[in-house]
């Protein structure tokens, strides 16, 4: 069988999107499923059937979401009002749309920054106890205290932070 020409071809549609807070274990099936009924929960069925949401790549705190040509924001729409993903809470923030995955893939390489940069280490103390950072973005650090039973995700600032 023989591909088809490119201007027989359906146009798409990639959204490169964010999950907030950094850190959070993303499943792909979970998050198709997530999207999928917040899409026909916000626009119906024909118009889900028309959108063909789809989660193509998760990368680490990133996902790219396929849809139809002209459905972009329609799919933003109902990406917003995502909240929790199998019990997870979570936050799915647009950052970019493009015609090819590769594209979107090159602002995820510019995007990605280490926990280092900037001078912050990797693992701090904070109230006087370990803490490993997840995410630094500007003056807001997201970080995991380290424990034998609970593990505990706080929000931080870079002055609240105490040197190890």
């Amino acid at each position: 069988m023989s591909t088809r020409p490119p201007t027989l071809r359906e146009k798409r549609r990639y959204l490169l999107v964010s999950v907030e807070p950094a850190g959070t274990p993303i499943n792909q099936k979970d998050l198709y499923y997530t999207v999928s009924d917040a899409v026909t929960s916000l626009w119906g069925d024909v118009m889900a059937a028309v959108i063909i949401p789809a989660v193509v790549a998760a990368e680490g705190r990133f996902v790219v979401i396929r849809c139809h040509r002209g459905t972009e924001r329609e799919l933003a729409i109902a990406l917003s009002t995502i909240t929790t993903c199998r019990d997870v809470r979570i936050a799915l923030r647009l950052v970019a749309a493009s015609g090819t995955i590769e594209s979107l893939r090159e602002r995820i390489r510019t995007m990605k920054t280490p926990a280092t940069e900037d001078s912050v280490p990797c693992e701090c103390t904070f109230d006087k106890k370990p803490v490993r950072i997840t995410h630094c973005d500007g003056q807001k650090i997201d970080v995991i205290e380290k424990g034998f039973k609970n593990t505990n995700r706080l929000f931080l600032t870079r002055e609240d932070l105490e040197e190890l």
